[in-house]
């Protein structure tokens, strides 16, 4: 499926107040009508730009958004090992210091716009993890990076990059990731780009999360990209935002509520499936332990997260679901940084 295919049945649709790792990611509703791409959907959330913004090369402001509660940590199975060592960027021991803040990117004449945020005490000699974090259908780059990345900024302690993009209008309406022609695959090749050149990062160790229609451009990044070592979709499915046909192995930990009536569930099993093929795994699972699921309210139980057996070294596929609706995966920022850190 290539990227930006829309499903027939179903309908994208604003909804509200859902949380993840201590933050907000609810917020005002989203305006405009529904729309009909496949079983996706969002929690719609709002709000405006913050921080100034710089042209192509230079630095705005200071770093957006602060580190949010994320729950305990949690075994997260699969290879402890990374595949080769660090592949460092040729921006590693560049004399110009890089700044955090909001940006401007010129993709194909049209401008885009993402959030940086690098450790306090950044070092150009020192090849980062890059974690990027995707917004849901009516959020913003914004409210990604105020609500810590997902959970990861506080639990990564400095030891990563962040970045945070803004999507496009979807269908008129609210930002999101249609990758239209495969648009915002190209946005992404172009942060890259400039950050090889500005930044120090270890290039075998790229890694995405994100909800709803950004765990659904999760699991576009993974299968289109070649640059993921991992993902970790959060009620993401490959109809909308597509998935590219492909070889590459990714290792994938996956979230979705058995209740979402915006994004099916089906849609996320989908998604799993694709790299269960990619990765050589087999459809034998084993109880991921301990897990995720144990540090749950009782209201989301119950919790099932599996490791699918006979995958690649190095690239497992774990899969949790949830009691609960559309919603970002409670208090998962440690666990999705343990399966990040893995790597």
């Amino acid at each position: 499926m290539t990227g930006g295919a829309l499903g027939s049945t179903g309908g994208l649709k604003a909804t509200g107040g859902a949380s993840s790792g201590g933050s907000s990611f609810g917020g005002s509703p989203a305006t405009g009508g529904s729309i009909s791409a496949g079983t996706g959907g969002a929690v719609s959330v709002g709000g405006a730009a913050v921080g100034g913004k710089s042209g192509v090369g230079g630095g705005a402001g200071a770093p957006s958004g602060g580190a949010t509660g994320s729950g305990g940590s949690s075994a997260v199975g699969g290879s402890s090992s990374s595949a080769g060592g660090a592949k460092a960027t040729v921006g590693c021991g560049s004399a110009k210091a890089p700044m955090s803040g909001r940006f401007d990117i010129d993709v194909e004449g049209t401008t885009r716009e993402y959030i940086l945020a690098l450790p306090d005490d950044y070092d150009a000699n020192k090849p980062y993890r890059l974690i990027f974090g995707w917004h849901p259908l009516g959020g913003s780059a914004e409210q990604v990076a105020k609500g810590g990345y997902y959970g990861l900024e506080r639990e990564a302690k400095g030891d990563a990059i962040f970045v945070s993009a803004e999507g496009l209008p979807f269908q008129g309406n609210s930002l999101g990731w249609a990758n239209s022609k495969g648009g915002d695959l190209k946005f992404l090749d172009s942060m890259m780009e400039r950050f090889r050149s500005e930044l120090c990062i270890d290039e075998t160790r790229i890694f995405s999360t994100g909800f709803s229609f950004g765990g659904m451009m999760s699991f576009a990044v993974g299968c289109g990209s070649g640059i993921m070592r991992a993902v970790a979709p959060q009620a993401g499915n490959i109809q909308v935002s597509g998935c590219e046909d492909g070889t590459q192995s990714v290792a994938v930990m996956g979230f979705h509520g058995d209740d979402d009536t915006v994004v099916s569930i089906d849609g996320g099993r989908a998604g799993r499936d694709v790299f269960i093929e990619r990765n050589g795994c087999t459809e034998e699972t084993m109880p991921v332990t301990p897990s995720w699921c144990d540090g749950l309210q009782a209201s989301n139980q119950p919790c099932n997260c599996v490791s699918y057996q006979g995958c690649k070294a190095g690239y497992p596929v774990i899969w949790c679901e949830f009691n609960g609706p559309h919603t970002p995966a409670p208090n998962s920022g440690a666990t999705i940084w343990n399966f990040f850190s893995q790597f």
